[in-house]
């Protein structure tokens, strides 16, 4: 008899959420960064367990949100949680215990489904006070059970993989086995070009910066042209992501292109324009193309 379920991973920025669906996957699915709020969207990693196939919902980090794409952003997390038949919290315990992880336990108290504390990060964090900050949270919220993992090594990945599996109901599996996440090409190709963005320029480009696919065209030798716009708030930003001469624009283009070919397993042509929109945070389109709800 066949299992399939949902798993919504949730957690703060930062927590290793996207790193342990990846290796719950095993493979990459989800776009990975040193800084908070990478992932914006609902993404969903598909992993399979023996007779098991489990969609694992990675959702932005649960933050105070300020503005209009902090909202959607949130909005997305708590809602990827809704009816899924676990939810796993992805706490980072290097930082341990937080005001910000108080307001998401006084969060989960209230939900119905089954809950499981994943403690990530125990390869670099301090093996005393592990105990202590499992039993807080256990204290605060009645998880069904505690896994210490590092998403980055693997240690405890397995351990969790099974007892998620062990959590999914019976029934046919929803996608094809080889498939890996639910996530459109157009969409991973904008994904990967965002996380080239992060990892290349790191603190010189806030997140007042998205990518637009403007066009995914088929190519009848089997190859894809993608043009995408990197939409950011300012002039002085555009001029960050373009570089000396064009410099930085053609590393990240060069850098997104080959991880892109991989990914697709196809020759990709990938043209990248930078556009200074200050109110691309108003455009609803943009909100759709990135898979985020309207929030007001």
């Amino acid at each position: 008899m066949t299992r399939c379920g949902v798993v919504a991973v949730v957690g703060a920025p930062n927590a290793g959420k996207s790193t342990l669906v990846n290796a719950l996957v095993g493979q990459k699915v989800a776009i990975v960064s040193a800084k908070p709020q990478t992932t914006r969207t609902r993404l969903m990693g598909l992993a399979i367990q023996g007779e098991v196939q489990i969609l694992l919902l990675d959702t932005p980090g649960i933050f105070d949100p300020r503005r209009r794409l902090d909202r959607a952003m949130v909005a997305a997390a708590w809602g990827g949680a809704q009816d899924a038949d676990a939810i796993a919290l992805v706490i980072d315990a290097e930082t341990g215990f937080s005001q910000r992880i108080e307001s998401m336990l006084d969060t989960l108290r209230a939900r119905s489904e089954p809950k499981v504390l994943v403690l990530n990060k125990v390869d670099i964090s301090a093996k005393d006070a592990l105990l202590t900050l499992a039993a807080q949270l256990n204290d605060r919220v009645a998880f069904e059970a505690t896994f210490m993992v590092s998403a980055t090594t693997g240690d405890g990945v397995r351990d969790l993989k099974t007892a998620l599996a062990e959590r999914m109901p019976e029934g046919p599996w929803l996608f094809p086995e080889d498939q890996v996440s639910d996530a459109t090409d157009r969409m991973l190709a904008a994904e990967v070009t965002r996380e080239q963005l992060y990892l290349q320029l790191h603190a010189e480009l806030p997140y007042d910066s998205a990518i637009e696919t403007e066009k995914y065209e088929e190519r009848k030798d089997g190859s894809v042209a993608i043009h995408q716009q990197i939409l950011v708030a300012r002039p002085t930003q555009r001029a960050i992501v373009l570089g000396k001469a064009g410099a930085r624009i053609k590393q990240i283009g060069a850098a997104a292109r080959e991880e892109l070919s991989k990914l697709l397993d196809r020759k990709v042509h990938l043209f990248l324009h930078v556009k200074v929109k200050a109110d691309w945070e108003d455009d609803r389109g943009l909100y759709r193309e990135i898979g985020l709800d309207w929030v007001e």
